[in-house]
């Protein structure tokens, strides 16, 4: 089911400031901003080794990610998982009686399909899962 660690989300108030220091540690260039209007978020990329991450500003002080800076700052958001079939990853997660946001796949960063578990599914961690595409390495491949 789980095929890796797609990606690390890290909340921050300002993508370009975020993605020069990132940059400079990692040693990689983010990739280029991208709206992800339904969740209220301005994303890019870094590669790390085999898995990536994603940072994301909130474009508005009310989305999930602007409440969740106002409450905690900036920091890691949350932990995404490639699974091979998402569909299926979710009707198992709903049987085993885990909670949660997401009950079908909706369209994350790059088009890719993706859904979230409740933080209370997995003590306190908000959860994506994003399907993986045939081709992907392991873990997945972020845009």
């Amino acid at each position: 089911m789980i095929r890796g660690v797609d990606h690390l989300g890290v909340a921050v108030p300002d993508l370009a400031d975020a993605a020069d220091r990132w940059e400079r540690l990692l040693g990689t260039e983010a990739s280029p901003p991208e709206a992800v209007a339904d969740q209220g978020v301005r994303v890019a990329f870094l590669a790390a080794g085999a898995t990536h991450v994603e940072l994301l500003e909130p474009t508005d002080p009310e989305t999930p990610v602007g409440r969740f800076l106002a409450r905690r700052g900036p920091g890691l958001h949350h932990i995404c998982f490639a699974v091979d079939d998402l569909d299926e990853a979710l009707a198992h997660l709903a049987r085993s009686g885990a909670r949660l946001i997401d009950r079908s796949p909706r369209r994350g960063a790059g088009g890719a399909r993706i859904a979230f578990l409740h933080p209370s599914a997995l003590g306190g961690v908000l959860v994506e899962l994003r399907e993986s595409r045939r081709g992907d390495p392991e873990g997945g491949e972020a845009p």
